[in-house]
């Protein structure tokens, strides 16, 4: 095929951005087989006339790209026309073809959420990287952040979500929902996550975040009294809760106070893991507010994202070329 003049003078630029390193990453590190294959024997078919479907691969490109960089439909179709980077991610060539229009991503994303391909997505790309000898299995870290939700009631409806909620962090009210993440002690991966509205107590979705294979679990100060609750009675695992911050501040300063400090230390520093996840879908894929009304639709975005979040936590174990087109 033949390239255009702005193809050409892409290629040989001297310098990879930090976006063309980003998606070189994603790109390699995607199991792209594997993702079609559970999607194709849902997407549309070409049945007699008519305008025949976008490409699955070309759609699935578009639909990462949007998560990894925080856009509205809108905003990933006009990226495409702005940025060679995400142009040659996705696969357009202008010159020959435009780029899927918003509508189009849209229907795309509305089949991933009926058909819950997005929990698909997370399990596979989680297969994935089991497979490469990345995930334990042996123990468990669980957390939970908010998500804040739009508060205005500018809408149809004229009010408020009402599927998100209140919660109190400190002294500031938050709305929204909240994200709760089971994370691999060992490698630090997202294996289990759950969608919540934000005035749910952390120490009730405890249980759902264990895979069932570990034999130790991880918790901040919030999942005091979690081995205590029914339904984590009789189940083989230890529980490694921090301490209550007042109570770990009035420790006495003997031997036995300065032993129990070094253990919160100890429970501190394997915790850390859990803020790994966070930090990138908060700050790398940019994703601080819902996009979406209800739970249903932002828990499925949720899915994406910390499936995602995995391959750039885990992009180092991989080798990396410095390829700027799509495979």
């Amino acid at each position: 095929m033949q390239k255009s003049f702005s193809d050409l003078e892409y290629a040989a630029k001297k310098k990879l951005t930090r976006r063309d390193r980003f998606l070189a990453e994603i790109d390699v590190a995607t199991p792209w087989g594997k993702l079609h294959k559970l999607i194709e024997p849902h997407y549309p078919k070409v049945t007699g006339p008519g305008r025949p479907p976008i490409g699955l691969a070309r759609m699935l490109r578009m639909y990462v790209a949007q998560q990894c960089f925080g856009l509205s439909d809108e905003g990933i179709e006009d990226a495409i026309y702005d940025s060679q980077a995400i142009r040659a991610f996705v696969g357009i060539d202008l010159n020959r073809e435009s780029a899927p229009d918003a509508t189009t991503l849209l229907k795309f994303r509305h089949l991933l959420e009926a058909k819950g391909l997005t929990q698909k997505i997370f399990e596979a790309i989680n297969a994935h990287l089991a497979a490469k000898g990345l995930m334990m299995r042996e123990g468990t870290i669980v957390d939970a952040t908010l998500i804040a939700a739009p508060p205005s009631t500018k809408n149809k409806d004229g009010e408020r979500d009402p599927e998100m909620h209140q919660s109190k962090k400190g002294n500031d009210w938050h709305f929204g929902m909240k994200a709760h993440i089971g994370v691999d002690a060992a490698s630090g991966l997202v294996h289990t996550v759950v969608g919540t509205a934000g005035n749910v107590s952390d120490v009730t979705q405890a249980h759902a975040l264990l895979h069932g294979d570990e034999v130790a679990a991880f918790g901040d100060a919030g999942y005091q009294g979690v081995e205590k609750r029914s339904e984590n009675i009789g189940k083989p695992v230890t529980w490694h809760v921090a301490m209550k911050r007042a109570k770990r501040k009035a420790l006495p300063k003997n031997k036995l106070g300065r032993m129990t400090e070094k253990l919160e230390h100890l429970k501190a520093s394997v915790r850390a893991k859990v803020e790994h996840p966070f930090h990138v879908i908060k700050n790398l894929f940019r994703h601080r507010k819902t996009r979406y009304r209800g739970l249903a639709k932002n828990t499925a975005q949720l899915f994406t994202l910390f499936g995602f979040a995995n391959l750039v936590l885990a992009g180092r174990r991989f080798t990396i070329t410095e390829t700027r087109r799509a495979s």
